[in-house]
This record gives C-alpha cells, sequence and structure tokens, in this order.
C-alpha cells in the first residue's frame, strides 16, 4: 500500500497549498490512503468544520488533529458527525470524537489510523500516551485487523517522539512526529518494519518562525514584549510530510522517505527514492 503522511497544515496558504497540490500527488503518486494533520489549518490555532471539509475534499483520507484540536468552538461538535477526523486519544477522558479509527483504502484494505500527545514541555500534563496507544495497537494488529497502521505522535520532544517511536516499532506500519513544524532528516524503517520520522514539518511557508510571520515572534525574543497578535506566513508553501509503501500481507513498512513539495525547501518525494 502507498500511503501519504502530511504534517501540521499551517493557515490559509497551507490550505491552499493541500488544495492545490494533493490532488496531483495522489495521481503521480498511485496514494491509496492520505493522512492529513490538521491542527493548525485555521488561523494556525485548530480546525474548524469549513477548513476540514477543504482538505478532506482535497483528497485526505484521515484528518488528524493535536493539542490545539478544540481552539476553534464549532470542532466541539462537528468531530461528533465526522469520523474521519481524528483527535488525541489521550487529550480528555471526556473530549469529543475518537482517538482512533480504522478507514477503507482502495481495494478494500483497513488502515488503522491513531494519534497520541507527548508529555514533556506540553501546555498541560495529558494522559500517558503509552498506555493510551497499547490497548489499541493491541486490538489492531497490522496485517491482521488491518492491513497498515499509521500513529501521529505529536510531540515537543524530538526525544519523546522517538521513545514512542522505539516502542511502536513492529506493531505499526508509520509512526511519524508532528508540532514542531521543522521537517527532521531521520526517515527510516526501524526493526520490525515500522516506518519513522522524528518529524513530518509543517505544510507553510518556511520563511517564517515555525509557520508565523517574522516580525513578531522575532520582536518577543528580542524584546522579551508583544505588540501584536501571531500571524501565519502566506507565501511560499512547502507541502512537508513523509511518504510509505508496506507490505498488505505483514504490515510492514517496505520504503520510506520525506516528502518536501514546493516552496522553499530542497524537494524530495517517492520517485528519488
Amino acid at each position: 500500500m502507498r500511503l501519504l503522511f502530511l504534517g501540521d497544515v499551517m493557515g490559509r496558504g497551507g490550505r491552499e497549498a493541500v488544495a492545490q497540490m494533493l490532488p496531483g500527488l495522489r495521481e503521480a503518486w498511485k496514494l491509496d490512503f492520505v493522512v492529513v494533520n490538521g491542527e493548525n489549518a485555521t488561523g494556525g490555532r485548530g480546525l474548524n468544520a469549513e477548513h476540514a471539509k477543504g482538505i478532506l475534499a482535497a483528497g485526505a483520507d484521515v484528518i488528524t488533529l493535536g493539542d490545539h484540536a478544540f481552539d476553534q468552538k464549532d470542532m466541539l461538535s462537528y468531530i461528533e458527525t465526522e469520523p474521519r477526523i481524528i483527535r488525541p486519544l489521550n487529550f480528555s477522558k471526556v473530549a469529543p470524537g475518537r482517538g482512533h479509527g480504522v478507514f477503507e483504502a482502495s481495494r478494500g484494505r483497513k488502515v488503522l489510523v491513531a494519534q497520541a500527545l507527548g508529555q514533556v514541555f506540553m501546555s498541560r500534563p495529558y494522559d500517558d500516551p503509552f498506555s493510551a496507544l497499547d490497548p489499541v495497537l493491541k486490538a489492531h494488529p497490522r496485517g491482521g485487523m488491518v492491513q497498515a497502521s499509521l500513529i501521529d505522535i505529536h510531540c515537543e520532544a524530538t526525544s519523546e517522539k522517538m521513545g514512542m517511536g522505539h516502542w511502536c516499532a513492529g506493531r505499526v506500519s508509520c509512526a511519524v512526529g508532528t508540532h514542531t513544524h521543522v521537517p527532521t532528516s531521520d526517515a527510516m524503517i526501524l526493526p520490525g518494519g515500522t516506518a519513522y520520522l522524528t518529524d513530518a514539518g509543517m505544510c507553510g511557508d518556511y520563511d517564517s518562525v515555525i509557520g508565523m510571520q517574522k516580525e513578531e515572534p522575532m520582536r518577543r525574543f528580542v524584546t522579551g514584549m508583544s505588540k501584536g497578535r501571531f500571524e501565519p506566513a502566506m507565501d511560499s508553501v512547502t507541502l512537508c510530510g513523509v511518504y510509505v509503501e508496506t507490505d498488505d500481507r505483514t504490515g510492514a513498512a517496505t520504503l520510506v522517505c520525506p516528502v518536501r513539495q514546493g516552496g522553499r525547501l530542497q524537494p524530495s518525494g517517492p520517485q528519488a527514492a
């Protein structure tokens, strides 16, 4: 199976780039299943229903969220009506929506998608992600209940992402980190056939400070004082993520490569893998 995961969509620029580029990538790369992290798609904070519909219409099969899952208040109700949107498993015991789901890819194949939040350096103490994920992975073994599985590891610390990636090794097809908006260069297949990337990066303008227009964050760094709101940068957007190929019989990853398309970053994709 050919899977594509795209990192955090950042504001209007990210949404427009996904709408313009994802349909062509689905066709050119013969993708079977696409997951997009959309938690920054609405003004850089959260995702509203209208923008979620746009990402799904562009070709995403599933949207994952993150710690900003419910910054846009209409998501509290919309997520209950749209099963293709996944919030973190360990966000809150009373959070609406689901933290995992099994979805149909091409030719009737099944894909598990789940997301967990890290605990290190995060805005509040979320529940243990390992104990949240464990029963889900036990109930959906790759190559058995599902032909492939993908876990979105939404963490601040690279060490925690790597720890969770190694914990998932041999249990999932792909474990990919999100949240920090900077693509890492460590795409690899871990022992047991799990594709891994510490951070997928963002779908946003990299002439920025992690997707925000530079002036305000730089002012705060230099002076310690704020003068305005953070606003998403919207000039030249790069779609960033990871491409994975898996064996339907075992669910193991057979190929992984980083994805960078458009914008300012050095291009990368499966053609060069």
